[in-house]
């Protein structure tokens, strides 16, 4: 699976092109469920990745989104909240890169599941199944790519303040995959 992921070094393309050139099928791209990469790529603007580690991403500036998934429930307790339940599922987190080595230093970080937990997500990324990324080096901001999620009606936000204790603007800077669309109202054949 990893050689599908090496033309990002030399590559900067919009992530559905990407995805749609080289993930024909789950097959070829079994990190993701289809439904979310479909998801991802209408509502996400173009940017590196998704990759399972940070080599590929550029040493510039920029936002991020780090999908998670979790195959256990997962209870968070944020420092003044009351403890919250993380389902088994995908997860994404919205983050920046500003300070030295930009995006590649913080995603190496990120994506390693073995380190000292310092932010709200290394809750998750220390014992999550599986961790990508998906990188913008320009000037996305992470409440950009939070916001664009939400607006999707396909991610919500399970744990209020997660990771955007200092933003004023977003709900949550985590949000979780709905999964596949609700059917129950659709129309029905009598």
């Amino acid at each position: 699976m990893g050689e599908t992921f090496h033309n990002w070094k030399v590559l900067t393309i919009p992530v559905d092109l990407f995805l749609r050139k080289n993930c024909s099928n789950d097959h070829d791209m079994p990190e993701l469920p289809s439904l979310l990469a479909d998801q991802l790529r209408r509502v996400l603007p173009p940017g590196h990745g998704p990759a399972a580690t940070a080599e590929p991403m550029p040493p510039a500036p920029g936002a991020y989104v780090l999908l998670i998934e979790l195959a256990e429930p997962l209870a968070v307790a944020l420092p003044g909240r009351p403890e919250a339940v993380l389902a088994p599922g995908w997860y994404a987190y919205c983050g920046s890169a500003r300070g030295p080595g930009g995006l590649r230093a913080r995603l190496a970080r990120h994506l390693a599941a073995d380190k000292r937990r310092r932010w709200h997500v290394d809750r998750l990324t220390m014992v999550a199944r599986r961790r990508l990324a998906i990188a913008f080096a320009d000037e996305t901001t992470e409440c950009a790519l939070a916001a664009r999620l939400a607006a999707s009606g396909r991610f919500g936000h399970p744990i209020p303040g997660f990771g955007s204790s200092d933003c004023r603007t977003c709900p949550s800077h985590l949000l979780e995959w709905q999964g596949a669309p609700d059917r129950s109202d659709a129309p029905t054949d009598l």
